[in-house]
């Protein structure tokens, strides 16, 4: 009879544990456990977002933070580029289409720990995308940089151009040459006249410096 009666304690524990864990939120009546989600959004030129959701699976949908650029521009067939100066890790770019909203991975264009200036300059020349930046111990506070690069993109944006000049005062503009689709960078200084250009076929010449 006591072991009868010990069964008998040990079967209502069962109920009972089955019940609390009923009451406390298990398996509903489809048999899914209510989960939360979180996905991480695509980076930014800044960094990562992160989007967290609540559903019963996989299909919780990240609102994307929006890219924050130093400089942007928009191409004639309707698409924009924008491009940022990123600590530690240098020039990076993103693009998207006309039709569409969502941004291209960030890319790194020019790749640098120096401290940033306070320029950027992008220039749309029909299809064709012109930058300058430049990088500088205190450049940014008002010292000359250090690093100075022209970059052109063209096509589909998925490949850059670039030219690095070291110890030189960074160039002033960009201006296509004529309708030849070429470009040149310039800069000009009391005495002398330093040009760089940059055709589609040969890419970027050698800097030349003439008296002015």
């Amino acid at each position: 009879m006591r072991m009868y009666g010990e069964r008998l304690r040990a079967l209502a524990g069962a109920v009972l544990v089955v019940s609390v864990a009923v009451a406390c939120g298990g398996q509903g009546d489809d048999g899914a456990t209510p989960a939360t989600v979180t996905t991480t959004a695509p980076t930014t030129a800044h960094g990562t977002g992160t989007g967290t959701g609540t559903g019963t699976g996989a299909h919780a949908s990240p609102t994307a933070p929006a890219p924050r650029f130093d400089a942007e521009v928009g191409l004639p067939d309707g698409r924009r580029v924008g491009m940022a100066y990123v600590e530690g890790r240098g020039l990076v770019e993103r693009h998207r289409d006309a039709d569409s909203s969502g941004w291209s991975a960030p890319r790194v264009v020019h790749s640098t720990a120096t401290d940033r200036c306070q320029s950027l300059t992008l220039k749309v020349f029909g299809g064709t995308v012109a930058v300058i930046a430049d990088w500088g111990s205190y450049c940014y506070d008002g010292e000359p940089p250090m690093e100075s690069l022209a970059a052109v993109g063209k096509g589909d944006l998925t490949r850059w151009d670039t030219n690095l000049t070291r110890g030189f005062d960074g160039w002033s503009k960009v201006a296509s040459v004529g309708g030849s689709g070429d470009l040149v960078f310039t800069r000009s200084s009391t005495e002398w006249l330093t040009r760089l250009r940059w055709s589609a076929t040969d890419g970027f010449a050698k800097p030349e410096e003439s008296r002015r």
